[in-house]
């Protein structure tokens, strides 16, 4: 399958602002965007002034690689989210939101949606006890992700967990320390996206 493999710092450089792609490595001075915070190129640092076009074909480009999805997919996730009942926006990010990489991240089992990606496709974790390797695997409500034993004493989720018992995942989501467990116990709303989003361009530039 397609996949990005360029330097995922440049994206964050492209939309001027940071995506958390490379986990904790964004709140450091190494920090790309930090460092160099115009775009990259050899315009990076020209004229920066866009079109209305152009200012919501950046918000659906920050969004497309902040969830790790690359053009047909999140089309497809767009024509969902209108066909569903309810604002299409918000309904776009439960979607994504939804997406088995994105549930892992927002637990914490993983540094970003990029490192949560590599776990599931390495089978790490089951969803109501069969084990699942797709990504973009739909999340429901009552699911429960667990964590496979043989697993657990890897280096990458010894450290996760860890981390874990100093935070408090989203109120969607429970986690059960003692089973190694995951319920979800609604489905995301928008409340819950506390990412600077503005999900109406998206609509307005898919509507044109």
């Amino acid at each position: 399958m397609a996949r990005y493999i360029g330097s995922v710092c440049r994206l964050c450089r492209r939309e001027g602002e940071k995506l958390y792609l490379k986990a904790e490595r964004c709140d450091t001075p190494k920090c790309a965007i930090d460092r160099r915070s115009y775009a990259p190129g050899q315009h990076g640092q020209g004229r920066t002034k866009f079109s209305e076009y152009g200012v919501q074909l950046r918000e659906k480009q920050k969004v497309r690689r902040l969830y790790g999805v690359l053009e047909n997919q999140f089309r497809t996730y767009f024509k969902k989210a209108d066909q569903k009942k309810g604002v299409t926006g918000e309904n776009l990010l439960q979607n994504l939101e939804l997406r088995f990489d994105n549930v892992i991240y927002r637990l914490g089992l993983a540094g970003s949606r990029n490192a949560a990606r590599q776990l599931v496709r390495h089978r790490f974790f089951t969803v109501n006890g069969k084990k699942v390797n797709v990504p973009s695997y739909n999340i429901k409500k009552g699911d429960v992700i667990g964590l496979v034993a043989s697993k657990k004493d890897k280096l990458p989720i010894k450290t996760a967990l860890e981390a874990m018992k100093g935070k408090t995942p989203p109120s969607w989501l429970t986690f059960d320390f003692d089973k190694n467990e995951a319920t979800v116990l609604e489905l995301s709303s928008r409340e819950d996206i506390t990412l600077p989003i503005n999900e109406q361009l998206i609509v307005e530039l898919y509507s044109r």
